[in-house]
């Protein structure tokens, strides 16, 4: 079976991705900054190594007969306090270029990269499905500019490395990935907040009212990270040279139906009544054409919205992470 690197494996994406293709039967590694996974990845016969992306001489510790690498490592604006774009540069661009240095050193020539979503911004606040092709571009201001710009670099530098050095390369762009971490919060512009749909969430399980902010029909993908599993398999066993790919969930559910199933599925003994507010922001409104990746990659989504909550909420109490990631209570508060 094929032997894969995921690098940034303690992440939310790399965690659920290196077991649940450890459970698929493909011969895992796990890859990530931080020194120790707590016997995490041991315990599911997936050998672990810790390395800084930013410095090429620290990828000495990697096996060399590696088939394909799935690069999910870089820094995150939604996890950094303050704000330090050297980072950006330094983790996305020049950590890019590292892995794909060792890469073609090593001789392998599949790369799987996750693709920020940011780079069609420009494309919101339409139903009509956004092509995966439409040209690439980046906002230029907020706290997602430099991290975007970076990202659609790192996407010019991998193309390269497919011209001239013959690589596959498989650019998986990405919609929030959806999945149960026991850290409810997240940064903007350096600042901690809520994540809001945890927020509703949480507030269903009290049983407290829920609001329905701005046009209630405004439609959006919720992802759910068993199907970016799924899509990570898809692009392992693709064969051909690979190319940019929507990651949707192929079928972008409305604001009003989120809070529904919210509610439907976490209010316990108290229902949540449900209120409208037409006068707050909607929510920015898109939706994926994934019709591209059915066709070159037989991907199908699997799991719907109501899936994805009842799995979400079954992590949620058994939390399966937690030697990597903690338990809510080293979280959570009531702020």
């Amino acid at each position: 079976m094929k032997k894969i690197l995921v690098i940034g494996a303690t992440g939310s994406c790399g965690a659920y991705t290196a077991v649940g293709l450890k459970e698929k039967g493909f011969n895992v590694v796990a890859v990530a900054h931080r020194k120790s996974d707590n016997g995490f990845f041991e315990e599911k016969g997936i050998p672990f190594y810790s390395i800084d992306i930013k410095n090429k001489e620290t990828f000495d510790v990697l096996p060399t007969d590696v088939d394909a690498v799935l690069h999910f490592a870089g820094t995150l604006p939604s996890k950094m306090k303050g704000y330090n774009p050297q980072e950006y540069v330094d983790s996305v661009l020049t950590g890019t270029l590292n892995v794909l240095e060792w890469m073609r050193t090593n001789g392998c020539k599949k790369i799987v990269f996750t693709q920020s979503i940011a780079d069609i911004l420009y494309k919101f606040g339409t139903t009509e499905p956004i092509d995966d092709d439409v040209e690439r571009k980046f906002p230029l201001t907020g706290d997602h500019s430099v991290y975007s710009i970076c990202k659609n670099a790192a996407v010019n530098v991998i193309e390269h490395y497919h011209a001239q050095y013959g690589f596959q390369r498989f650019i998986v762009r990405l919609p929030t990935i959806y999945c149960y971490k026991p850290n409810p919060f997240y940064h903007v512009n350096g600042e901690r907040r809520w994540l809001g749909w945890r927020y509703i969430i949480d507030q269903a399980m009290k049983g407290n009212t829920l609001e329905v902010w701005g046009n209630p029909d405004s439609m959006k993908e919720m992802v759910y990270v068993g199907d970016f599993v799924n899509m990570m398999e898809c692009c392992i066993k693709a064969e051909h040279d690979g190319g940019v790919y929507n990651m949707g969930c192929g079928h972008p559910v409305s604001i009003e139906y989120q809070i529904k199933k919210i509610a439907e599925v976490f209010n316990s003994d108290k229902k949540s009544d449900i209120v409208y507010r037409p006068e707050k922001a909607s929510s920015p409104q898109f939706v994926l054409s994934i019709e591209k990746s059915r066709r070159e990659l037989g991907y199908e989504p699997k799991y719907d919205f109501e899936a994805f909550l009842k799995s979400f909420k079954h992590d949620m109490e058994t939390e399966p992470m937690a030697k990597i990631w903690g338990r809510k209570e080293d979280y959570y508060t009531d702020k």
